[in-house]
Parts: C-alpha cells; structure tokens; sequence
C-alpha cells in the first residue's frame, strides 16, 4: 500500500514510522530542505512555512512530548529550547531512518480523488520540485502539514489600523528583540506567543503593553513541589475528576488553584467570562514583569490613531512604535479540495479529529490537527497508529450514520467543556483522546487487571502522569523498556535539576508506605465503580 505523507514535522516523521511499522510504502513530501517544521528556527521567515521567534522554549516536559518508543535523553532538560527538540527529531529520523522516504524542496501542489475513488480509495497527488511537475498515484494519504503558517490577521477587526503610523504586523514576524531599544510596543492577543514575546521585549523596549479582551490564566512550567505543571496536571484520576465535577464546581476549583500562584484579577489577566474555557498560558516571568512595571496590561484595543491607541476601558496610550497582532493561525489545506475538508465546519467535520466523514472510502486522515490539553507529539504519534490501521482494515471503521452520531455526540461534549469560541475548535482532552484512540488500536492499558497482577504499574499509570509509554505496554507496537520507562519516569525529571545533591535525612518510608496504602485502597475501589 503506498501512502503519501504530507509534510516532515513532528507529525510526519511519527507518521513515516508508523507506515514502515505496518508494513506500508510511505513517501513524505517537504516543501523546505529540511526535517523539524514548525521547531526548525530559521532567521528569516519563509512564505507559507511554519515560523518560530529565536527563544522558543517548549511548554510540555520532555517525559511528556517524546515519542512513544524513543525517550529523549536524560541530559537534556526537562523543558527544551527549540534547537535541542530538533536535535531529538535527527536523533529519531536517524534511529529509524526515515530521511530516505522523504523528498525535500518538494511542494504538494494538488490531492484529488482519482475518478475509481468509490471502489479503490485511490489518490492523484500532483508535486512539484525545481520547477518540474509529477503525478502520482497513491492508495492512502497522510496531510501532516501542521496548522501554524497561515496567519490569522484580524484587520478587518481593527479598520483604523490603517491609520496607525508605527509598524504593525502579525507575531509570526517576530524572531528576536533586536531593534526595538528604547520602544513603545503593544502585543494584541493573550496567548503563549504574546506572553513570550511581551516579557522578551520588556527587556529592552521602553514600556510593553498587553491587550487581551478575554484575559487568561497563568501557569509556571514549575509546578506543584517543583514537577513540571504536565507532570502533575495530565494524569488519569486528574482526568476523571475534572471530567466528572459539575462545571460550576470545576470552575471554582480551576480558579482557586490558578490564584494559588497570584491573584490574576489584581494582576488584570483573570478570564472575564467563566461560561468559555480558555487553554492556560504558560510563562514563568509575565507576572513579574507585570509586578515590575516592564509590562502592563490593558483590555481590548477598540482605535488607533496615528501613533496613538484607544482601549475598551476608555484610557489611551501614546506614542506606540511598535504593534504585534498575536492572534493566531487560520487553518488551510490549499491542496485539498473544499469537498474534502472545510476548514469554516472542521470541527463538526472529522471523525475522532481526524478522517472527514464524507469519503466513501476512510483512505485520508488529518495528523496533528488538534490542540489537546497536553503535548501534540505523541498525540500525533497515536494518531498515525491509528489511521495507518484504518488504512489496513485491522481498526474497524464504522458505517457514516454511526460516524455522524459520534460526531454529533463529541460536538454536544466539546461545547459543554470548551465553549464555542473559534479559538477552542481544535482543543481536546489529552488523557481521554489517547485513549479512546488506544483503546480502538488495542493498546490501552486495563488498568483493573494490572492492580491484580502488577500494582505498582497500575498504581503509576492512574496517578502518575499519562506518559507515551503508556501505549507501548501491551497491544500491536509493544515496547519492552515501557514498565521500565512509565516507573522512572519522576527519577529523570529529577535527575534534570539535581545538579547539586543535598543530602536529606529525613524518613519518609513510613509515610510513603501508608501513602502508597491508601492509594492502592482506592484504586481497587475506584476500579470497581468505573
């Protein structure tokens, strides 16, 4: 079965692995000269490609965002500046090797049906490297060409930032802060790229404003006794608790945990209307800065007017050199047909967010496009997993009124949790989503049993955190190193900032004893009830 796989970022790379896993033919197409998408830095950006600024930090742990069956290393830390993530995406490349199946500097021009589609599934995919042209026929397709190059530049939003004399452009622009000494710069957007870039300005630039119109929480990458916030926050029970407590009681239990840090209303970020969720922001400096002066925080920017900016609150700044829209990406596949996916409806439109459902064969898949309340890398990766078994026949794909009614069922679920904003319309949640997918694979762990047969595992993989390893344990795929990995997973999370050893002489093993007690205790009990 020869399959194309559009695009060598992180989702690419785990979709070639996972066709040679299952015996298919891949071949990938990259329009640049190189792995890594949207986490390979370039100084200049590049029309139509992912673009990232010069500081770009991860914002899911290392334990958390690796490959399922490729840890990273234990010398790297726990959170990653984008060089060393593209140092791990040649180490992958490199173990499984993967670069002979990709065509570089070469662009998808068109995907379309072939005319026998009904009975074969087939694809027509026109390429074009150095000018020259080529079809091919392919008998599955794999769009891995991500979801952050297409800019989404409300301006329409903002008619009198056409009288703005200062610059203005779009937070894909920004790369580093060289140049802006000395300036007045407004960020419009409140989301992880205008955090970032606000607190990196705030270093040089005379005075940073912030304009969000929602506000946001704000979390540290350091979290509860110094664990990476992922660690702590994407386990199962924490998971099923959320899941479970009436929303009004989970608004108020997120917001007393959110201001145990500070008290986001006195600091302005506190999210104005409870009834829409809002992804957490995380930055380990804005609220510092803010506290310090170098950043301030303003609602919604209503006017400009030459150099000067009119918020909804009714105040104003002047002289404002620089404004960077930090609003986001649309989401566009200019090589698919709108038949095949709009991208206006893509949320009611994807069967388990990924195959449109209005293939008469399930021969197409969407990967990597989806914001899971976690790391997309092994999200992505369980995401190949799946569909490449799709294309095998070996995950049964249901008939279109079940597909529909699944749909429909998760749209009813995913507006309760996420509201209706469009900025929430790719957000899912990550322990649930891997697995329902691993449960369809036969990959998901059964918990129940492994309390019989081994509970210390069982233990770790319902409070500890959901790691990719999680999925190699038993099932099509099974990785040997699992156990091993998911019970040493806090062991590397340490050893990434223990640099100096303290000795502690303190005795914790009888509490740890009667800890480990009464978790086993619910376990059983909780077990029994789900």
């Amino acid at each position: 079965m020869k399959v194309a796989v559009i695009g060598a970022g992180v989702s690419g790379l785990a979709s070639i692995k996972t066709c040679l896993d299952e015996g298919l033919n891949p071949t990938c197409f990259e329009r640049s000269e190189d792995i890594g998408g949207l986490w390979r830095y370039t100084p200049n950006v590049e029309n139509g490609k992912c673009s990232i600024y010069q500081s770009v930090v991860t914002n899911t742990s290392k334990e958390m965002m690796c490959f399922s069956d490729f840890p990273m290393p234990e010398n790297f830390p726990n959170f990653l500046h984008n060089t060393r993530m593209l140092a791990y995406f040649r180490a992958y490349a490199d173990k499984f090797d993967l670069l002979k199946y990709i065509n570089f500097k070469t662009t998808v021009i068109s995907v379309k049906k072939c005319p026998n589609f009904s009975s074969s599934g087939q694809w027509e995919v026109i390429t074009e490297k150095n000018g020259k042209r080529e079809t091919t026929i392919f008998d599955a397709i794999m769009v891995c060409s991500g979801h952050h190059a297409d800019p989404y530049y409300p301006l329409d939003c903002f008619p009198s930032i056409k009288t703005f004399t200062g610059d203005y452009f779009h937070s894909r622009q920004f790369k580093n802060p060289h140049g802006y000494d000395g300036k007045r710069v407004l960020l419009v957007g409140m989301g992880n790229s205008a955090a970032d870039i606000a607190v990196e300005l705030s270093r040089v630039a005379s005075q940073v404003f912030l304009s969000t119109r929602r506000g946001s929480w704000v979390i540290s990458r350091v979290y509860d006794n110094g664990y990476p916030w992922d660690i702590c926050y994407d386990t199962r029970v924490q998971t099923w608790i959320r899941n479970t407590l009436p929303p009004s009681v989970l608004c108020w239990v997120t917001e007393r945990k959110m201001n145990t840090w500070f008290d986001h209303a006195n600091f302005g970020l506190q999210p104005c209307d409870r009834t829409q969720f809002k992804e957490p922001l995380i930055n380990d400096e804005l609220a510092s800065r803010i506290t310090s002066g170098f950043v301030v925080v303003k609602t919604n920017a209503v006017e400009f007017s030459g150099s000067t900016v009119k918020f909804a609150d009714g105040s104003i700044e002047e002289n404002i050199d620089v404004v960077i829209f930090a609003t986001g990406y649309a989401y566009s596949f200019p090589f698919l047909d709108e038949s095949v996916i709009n991208m206006e409806t893509s949320k009611a439109n994807m069967y388990k967010n990924i195959i449109p459902p209005n293939l008469e064969k399930p021969t197409l898949g969407i990967i990597g496009l989806i914001q899971p309340l976690g790391p997309i890398m092994p999200t992505a990766e369980l995401q190949a997993r799946w569909l490449t078994r799709i294309f095998k026949g070996l995950c049964r794909y249901p008939s279109l009124n079940d597909v529909m009614n699944d749909i429909a069922k998760k749209k009813e679920i995913f507006i309760k949790r996420f509201g209706t904003k469009r900025e929430n319309r790719l957000q899912v949640d990550f322990v649930e989503y891997l697995d329902e997918l691993a449960s369809d694979i036969g990959v998901k762990p059964v918990i129940w049993r492994l309390f019989l047969s081994d509970p210390v595992l069982a233990a770790a993989l319902l409070w500890g955190p959901c790691t990719p390893a999680h999925f190699r344990l038993t099932g099509p795929g099974k990785w040997n190193e699992a156990r091993k990995q998911i019970l040493t997973t806090k062991n590397r999370v340490i050893k990434a900032t223990k640099s100096r050893v303290v000795n502690n002489q303190e005795d914790k093993s009888l509490s740890l004893r009667l800890l480990l007690g009464a978790f086993f205790i619910f376990a059983m009990i909780w077990a029994l009830i789900v």
